[in-house]
């Protein structure tokens, strides 16, 4: 099946924000007592961030960041990633970078010199694997288009972004001018609407973006019902239905759902072990799924492809895949 003209030495290249996590198992009691919306993500500065990790048990620090944890999820399943954004150079900057150049992602954007720290996303975890997450965007907000590598743009199949960056007025400005690249030179856009509250924000923009300047929508149940403000999920799909090429909507436990055109896919789920951890089911959904569709995979087995790979994410605590995805799907699809 081809769905894309020529030749690109990429396939998928995703901006985001760079982010390192901070996984800390707790309990309800410490959210209430910090005041935090369980199963939200909230927006915090610095000072906050130090206050809750101060406050916080034992960590484990691993990168992450919606986008980030998508390519690397590709990568793992053999395809060419690239990513574009923004690290301080700090301790976590380094981090971040090394991480993500391990696993085969193409990683170019040079470290800021100046200005905020390295991002940071504080991830709590309770016992009924529910993630709690607090980001201090710091130095991703500092993408600007000046610093887009726009080969990677221009020589990429699907270029993949994130609703988060719409937090950020620089790195918005940034995201339009990459979509526009990509689609003069025959690429594709994907989107991610990211989070039920980044919808609330911006919904305005993100309903614009999706009547006919993306070409793939990913969004889990919450966000897509937010985006269309209605409490049916139902409904909710027949308004989204048409306005994208394929649309991936994530359900958790109930599967996803894939449409294109007049037609839709109910995937099942697969239960690879005991449910430890939710942080990321969404981002390697998305990397599973972006991986078959620029391999030409029929949307059926795309939506499988992005079920496994959720499917083994949650069965561990943290986002990057702690075992071969390309040999699990050689276990289980092939």
């Amino acid at each position: 099946m081809t769905r894309f003209p020529g030749s690109c030495s990429l396939d998928v290249v995703g901006i985001g924000n760079a982010i390192v996590d901070v996984l800390v198992q707790t309990d309800d009691s410490f959210l209430t007592e910090h005041g935090l919306q369980k199963g939200g993500m909230a927006l915090i500065d610095e000072q906050q961030a130090e206050t809750l990790y101060t406050a916080s048990g034992p960590g484990l620090e691993t990168s992450g960041g919606s986008v980030a944890n998508t390519m690397v999820g590709i990568a793992q399943l053999g395809g060419r990633a690239g990513f574009i954004g923004r690290v301080r150079n700090d301790q976590l900057g380094g981090i971040f970078s090394h991480d993500i150049r391990a696993v085969g992602a193409r990683f170019d954007t040079p470290a800021a010199t100046t200005g905020a720290t390295t991002a940071r996303c504080l991830i709590y975890v309770t016992p009924d694997a529910e993630r709690t997450m607090c980001t201090f965007l710091g130095a991703s907000t500092q993408l600007e288009p000046d610093d887009l590598d726009l080969s990677m743009v221009r020589d990429t199949k699907v270029l993949y972004l994130e609703g988060y960056l719409w937090d950020s007025p620089a790195a918005k400005r940034a995201f339009i001018a990459a979509a526009e690249v990509c689609r003069e030179a025959g690429g594709q856009v994907a989107l991610s609407l990211s989070d039920g509250f980044c919808v609330d924000r911006h919904r305005d923009s993100f309903l614009e973006l999706v009547n006919g300047h993306v070409d793939v929508l990913f969004a889990n149940e919450v966000e897509i019902k937010s985006l269309y403000e209605t409490d049916d999920f139902e409904t909710a799909l027949e308004k989204v239905g048409g306005c994208c090429s394929v649309i991936a909507i994530t359900r958790g436990g109930e599967g996803s759902v894939v449409l294109s055109g007049d037609q839709r896919w109910n995937i099942g789920i697969f239960g690879l072990g005991e449910l430890v951890d939710t942080t990321g089911a969404g981002d390697l959904y998305a990397g599973g799924f972006l991986h078959g569709y620029t391999q030409g995979e029929s949307m059926e087995r795309c939506g499988q492809l992005g079920a496994l790979c959720a499917g083994q994410i949650v069965t561990q605590l943290g986002a990057r895949p702690q075992v071969s995805l390309r040999d699990l799907a050689a276990a289980h699809l092939n």
